[in-house]
């Protein structure tokens, strides 16, 4: 895939109460929050399982990451929207790979900021 600087990509969906417990037994991540439902009937949605979306991006890229930063805003509730935003912030040839740096926004369907991060990696050739 040809990539460049500024170059935008976009995935969304939401968490299902199955995935949620599903995750928390997976990671060992069985905090309250996570297990009970709130006054809403939703259960909070892991952060690193909101900041999975993006992993699909990078799968489809096939990049590689070499360091991930995320900042967690607000919390995610199952039955959220989460659209993920990925832009390409800098982009250089090298022998046999390209050196990749990302930053990304999550949005849910209000379209508030819940996640924020950056990302430096490869794409090899």
């Amino acid at each position: 895939m040809n990539i460049q600087t500024g170059d935008v990509f976009t995935w969304d969906r939401m968490f299902s109460e199955e995935e949620v417990v599903f995750f928390a037994e997976l990671t060992g991540d069985q905090g309250r929050h996570h297990m009970e439902k709130d006054e809403q009937g939703r259960l909070m949605v892991h952060g690193l399982m909101t900041a999975s979306i993006g992993t699909k991006i990078g799968g489809d890229l096939n990049y590689i990451a070499r360091e991930m930063v995320s900042e967690f805003l607000r919390p995610v509730f199952t039955g959220d929207t989460i659209t993920c935003e990925v832009i390409v912030t800098e982009l250089e040839e090298k022998e046999g790979f390209k050196r990749v740096a990302m930053k990304s926004v999550y949005r849910n369907q209000l379209g508030k900021e819940v996640l924020v991060g950056s990302s430096h990696g490869i794409i090899r050739n």
